[in-house]
């Protein structure tokens, strides 16, 4: 933004000045136009004199549209001028405050500060950077260059004052009780889905004749003891990857455990994403009606991951409840607000509101729509409101069965329509004063994408761990653990955890055998945490997603030398480190066995390609079975070099012959990085 010439300047002024002429103060201000007049006669007025209310005269009260009456009068606050325009206006006046984008170029500030570039690119480069008239730079740099100047000028950004405004603190005297929101984890075969079909069933009956006409990812339930909110999300991947993007809209986790067949894998992941998450856990033991099923079995295993049952001594809330002959389920909503007025969830609804996308979509008639979860405030059709980086306006909203709403409190899912653009789950819905607030806001994030793009992971790595240790970033050193076996992973974090450190402290978030998955890469994402592989291999599509989220992977097949790695990186005597590059991947379709030369692998290459000679490792459900290299390689009858992409051939590994249908053969070479401390 520029700034305006004195001439200008003195213009915008003396409008204001002048209550005869049209200005932008509104009519139930006009006494605020007056106070200006007169306070204008000895000095030039500032933002402070035009905004100050004199005692003598109260401000007219101004009409609404909501229901609630004290809500209104709770919300509305005296209407102020445009402070943008008066910001810009003292600006050129004075010289004392200039709102700039949080991302600008040199030339822009140049402009800004009515420079030449020359002379501020003398100034960045005594400030050590080399940089050209097109070089972006940030609102802190600027200052220094202003600073440098000896310039009476400050630099704000754009919007920053519409951030501060939205994320005042409750009054203590609006805070009111709000129902809890959870959401429901556990394995895949355990009856969630069957639990969350007869919890809604079981309330519909109770309230209405019919069933759900629309389901839209979150849903209420009401009970005798008061309102629940429940989250349908496709598992603990999705609230991890919510919980990444800082979006914390869980109270409770209910988790659900099949009383036949006790803990399995992913029911202690949704325990170590529910504890990442730091909210208190609900077991639901299901499937009780089955003959075979052992309800202390289940205690028992889940108590050796710290959730010990209350009958035993411990905090963890247990309820055994059968979805499909629908017993113990009044019994589980009642714990679940016994556990949430324990917590004492408040919320005032008197705000503007605020709240969290569930989920989004694009429908083709109406546009792109959002679940909404509002937390806190409230929100009426009309309302102008930020989600991310997108902005719009409520034209309607709607309940989980498809009815049409006109307010919605702190803890309502509601269906938004209005969006211009389809946001991300997780995404900050923020309501906002007008469309140029909005618009504002949704222009600064975008820069801020922009630049977050261009710039450096932020992500912690063990090249870059000495360097943030002693810059104080970090405290705690998060692990995530695979291994091949359970022996293993648990042999692993007692050698970790023997390493002293006065300066760091090493903390296990997850660990379980078996390949490294998305939903690894998810929690470390969420955790900033780095994943350590012990004798197993990422997934293709966990490898993507972690580039993508620039999360650390470390491999490895001997203990020593990840013991030996976070040492030295503790340390700071990290050695050159070799990147490995994956060359290419062929699946075993057929195995083939010739005397006096052993097995050969019929393979089908899926992607890149493979020499004679290279490196590679045999992967078997994603445990690494063996490493070594290509003893043969041969295409239809001939011995070539080289098989690309698409085409079939014979892998003969040297000195190894233990392939199987369904291995995948890894090609790959090393590539020697220096360390980045």
């Amino acid at each position: 933004m520029s700034t305006l010439d004195a001439e200008t300047a003195d213009l915008i002024i003396d409008i204001y000045r002048d209550d005869e002429v049209v200005s932008p103060v509104k009519s139930s201000d006009h006494h605020t136009a007056q106070s200006v007049e007169t306070a204008s006669a000895v000095e030039p007025p500032t933002i402070d004199s035009l905004a100050t209310e004199p005692e003598q005269k109260e401000t007219m009260p101004i009409q609404t549209t909501i229901e609630s009456e004290d809500l209104d009068q709770k919300r509305l606050e005296p209407p102020a001028v445009d402070a943008e325009v008066l910001v810009e206006a003292q600006a050129a006046s004075n010289g004392k405050v200039v709102q700039l984008p949080e991302a600008l170029t040199v030339k822009d500030l140049a402009e800004a500060l009515e420079l030449s570039t020359k002379d501020v690119l003398l100034q960045l480069m005594s400030l050590g950077t080399v940089a050209s008239i097109n070089h972006v730079i940030n609102l802190d740099m600027a200052n220094a260059v202003v600073k440098k100047l000896g310039k009476a000028v400050t630099l704000v950004a754009e919007g920053s004052e519409d951030f501060a405004e939205e994320l005042e603190p409750s009054e203590e005297e609006h805070l009111e009780d709000r129902a809890p929101v959870v959401t429901i984890m556990g394995h895949v075969d355990h009856g969630k889905t069957s639990l969350l079909d007869a919890i809604r069933e079981a309330n519909v009956q109770a309230t209405e004749s019919g069933g759900i006409t629309q389901h839209i990812g979150a849903y209420e339930v009401q009970t005798p003891r008061g309102r629940l909110v429940f989250l349908d999300t496709p598992g603990h991947e999705a609230f991890t990857a919510m919980r990444a993007r800082g979006a914390q809209v869980t109270d409770i986790v209910v988790l659900v455990v099949a009383a036949n067949d006790g803990v399995m894998p992913q029911t202690r992941e949704a325990v170590d994403h529910a504890k990442a998450a730091g909210v208190p856990i609900v077991v639901a033991v299901n499937k009780i009606d089955l003959a075979d099923a052992n309800p202390d079995r289940v205690k028992q295993q889940l108590s050796e991951l710290d959730l010990i049952p209350e009958e035993w001594g411990g905090t963890t809330i247990y309820v055994e409840v059968s979805a499909k002959e629908e017993l113990g389920l009044d019994d589980l909503l009642e714990m679940v607000l016994l556990q949430a007025e324990i917590l004492e969830l408040q919320a005032d609804p008197y705000q503007m509101s605020r709240g969290t996308v569930v989920e989004a979509r694009l429908d083709k008639a109406k546009g792109a729509l959002a679940t909404v979860l509002i937390q806190r405030g409230t929100l009426r059709v009309g309302a102008t409101f930020v989600a991310g980086m997108h902005y719009g306006r409520v034209r309607a909203m709607f309940d989980h069965r498809g009815r049409k709403m006109e307010i919605a409190g702190p803890s309502t899912p509601v269906e938004v329509l209005g969006f211009t653009s389809v946001p991300e789950a997780g995404d900050t819905f923020m309501e906002v004063a007008d469309e140029r607030k909005a618009r504002q806001i949704s222009n600064v994030r975008q820069e801020e994408q922009r630049a977050q793009q261009l710039s450096q992971t932020n992500r912690i790595t063990l090249d870059d761990l000495y360097r943030r240790i002693s810059a104080g970033d970090v405290k705690d050193l998060n692990l995530i653990l695979k291994g091949d076996v359970q022996g293993s992973v648990q042999a692993l974090w007692e050698a970790i955890e023997k390493i002293e450190s006065d300066k760091v402290q090493t903390r296990l978030i997850h660990g379980s055998t078996g390949g490294i998955t998305e939903s690894d890469i998810n929690l470390a994402s969420a955790s900033n945490a780095i994943v350590i592989g012990f004798n197993v291999r990422p997934t293709p599509q966990a490898s993507e997603l972690a580039a993508q989220e620039q999360v650390d992977i470390r491999l490895y097949t001997v203990i020593y030398e990840v013991i030996s790695d976070i040492r030295a990186a503790m340390e700071g005597m990290l050695e050159p480190t070799y990147t490995e590059r994956t060359l290419g991947r062929a699946q075993v379709r057929q195995i083939f066995h010739i005397a006096r030369v052993g097995t050969i692998a019929g393979c089908f290459m899926q992607e890149g390609s493979i020499r004679r000679n290279a490196s590679v490792r045999l992967v078997r459900d994603s445990v690494v079975i063996h490493q070594g290299r290509v003893g043969s390689l041969r295409r239809v009858k001939d011995d070539v070099d080289e098989v690309q992409s698409g085409f079939e051939c014979g892998i003969g590994l040297y000195r190894f012959n233990d392939i199987k249908e369904g291995d995948v053969i890894e090609a790959y070479m090393l590539e020697e990085a220096a360390p980045t401390l």
